[in-house]
């Protein structure tokens, strides 16, 4: 993943972002380009997750989320650079065989992402239908990890779905989103 993100320029994930803010206008009404624009050239932080989330699969874009804006993962499908994971470390070191490569807080955290909520998921999905083929992991309540569970959501049959399973299951159609906060 670094090698192919040194790849990319501020310049290129500009041109990027901007055209798909273009294309979904529906994602952020009365939101200019050039405010977001100004925030990225501003905080190289922002820029540098961004990048990263697009260069991991997640095609952000900006999405309102409560009262704040946010760069959200909003490619048609899980990112694709992103499954196949358990939920947690401690999911990940009770799996006894098979253990995939990473958990979703690892990588989440090496992107500097925030996982979506269950109310972040069930709202974001108004300008889909996102994971119609593939499911997301989504911040999952401590009381419930706590019982070894963990929730994803997805979209069949014209509705959202969120759902449990176990936090050490792990499948090649399940990944994760993530949103950063713009300021």
């Amino acid at each position: 993943m670094s090698s192919e993100m040194n790849q990319l320029q501020p310049k290129e994930i500009l041109s990027i972002l901007e055209k798909r803010f273009q294309d979904h206008p529906n994602r952020h009404p009365k939101i200019e380009w050039s405010k977001i624009e100004k925030s990225l050239n501003s905080n190289p932080k922002l820029l540098q997750v961004v990048t990263k989330m697009e260069m991991t699969g997640g095609e952000p874009d900006i999405i309102a989320l409560g009262k704040n804006l946010y760069f959200v993962d909003c490619s048609k499908e899980s990112p694709k650079d992103r499954r196949s994971l358990c939920y947690d470390q401690d999911a990940w070191e009770k799996r006894k065989q098979h253990k995939p490569s990473s958990t979703v807080e690892a990588e989440a955290a090496n992107i500097g992402v925030e996982l979506l909520t269950e109310n972040d998921y069930l709202e974001w999905q108004r300008f889909g239908p996102f994971d119609e083929k593939t499911s997301s992991w989504i911040e999952t309540p401590k009381e419930l990890r706590k019982l070894g569970g963990a929730l994803f959501g997805d979209h069949r049959f014209g509705r959202t779905f969120i759902y449990h399973n176990g936090a050490d299951s792990y499948y090649g159609s399940r990944g994760f989103r993530g949103k950063i906060k713009i300021d």
